[in-house]
């Protein structure tokens, strides 16, 4: 995804006000992910509200001085690892009320660095986080984090790849594939079957299709925050794949997840 497609995904979502308790930043760089991170926890904690005079309000100036009471992040590069005393000492600033914004955003950089102790006891507020609290886990290998966290945040893939950079038949799959998901409202359960020859014919390029099918998205998202749920039944797809689960059967789990959340 790109730096101005990603942007735009993060003000959807503060501008949408549908901000969730917990979000997974995964992809191809801790850096970068982790100034995305960032530059998501200013915009929430903004008191303009995502409006054009971001960055200079009360909150986005006492966040440019590192001096915001309703910001706390683990950033431990220099460890090792991330140890349940790290997770117990935030949270015990979690329950307490924001200061200055609305809501209050801790950011875990490296999560997958957290022992399997620490994970645990995160979990545990993840499961029953306070309502003003969005927590942001920054990482590279999701195969590190439990199956339980991931299960409890929204994941938002960084991603270099773009369709227009692709040759012809990369092109022509994700125009096919815009046709059908970019109408997903439109069309039963067994209708999107009998459409998605593409991806039940095509295993060889299914990661690939399945990165297009998140870009469509991706795109909707900036139209209605609902299909980032449907990112996640994606990134869902691809770790099933990855573990050599039946390929029909991920793929038909993906599509019946998509249309019974259309159906509500």
């Amino acid at each position: 995804m790109k730096n101005e497609q990603i942007n735009e995904l993060l003000k959807n979502i503060v501008k949408s006000k549908k901000i969730v308790n917990g979000y997974i930043f995964s992809g191809n760089g801790q850096t970068l992910n982790y100034e995305y991170a960032k530059s998501f926890a200013k915009m929430i904690l903004c008191l303009e509200e995502g409006k054009n005079s971001v960055d200079n309000c009360k909150s986005c100036c006492m966040f440019e001085d590192d001096n915001h009471p309703d910001f706390y992040e683990i950033n431990q590069n220099y460890q090792d690892s991330i140890k349940i005393d790290d997770i117990r000492l935030m949270q015990t600033k979690i329950i307490e009320k924001p200061i200055i914004s609305s809501r209050k955003v801790y950011i875990i950089n490296n999560a997958e660095k957290m022992t399997v102790e620490a994970q645990n006891c995160l979990l545990k507020t993840l499961e029953e986080p306070p309502e003003f609290v969005t927590i942001i886990l920054v990482l590279n290998n999701e195969n590190n984090v439990l199956v339980t966290i991931k299960s409890r945040c929204t994941k938002i893939v960084f991603t270099e790849e773009s369709p227009m950079e692709l040759d012809d038949d990369a092109k022509k799959r994700f125009q096919e594939l815009e046709k059908i998901f970019g109408n997903v409202d439109k069309y039963s359960s067994i209708d999107l079957i009998n459409k998605l020859d593409v991806l039940y014919q095509d295993k060889d390029n299914i990661f690939q299709n399945l990165e297009f099918i998140n870009l469509i998205f991706i795109k909707k998202s900036r139209e209605n925050a609902k299909y980032l749920k449907y990112i996640d039944y994606v990134e869902d797809t691809k770790l099933k794949l990855n573990s050599n689960t039946n390929f029909d059967m991920c793929i038909d789990n993906l599509i019946l997840n998509i249309w019974e959340e259309e159906k509500v």
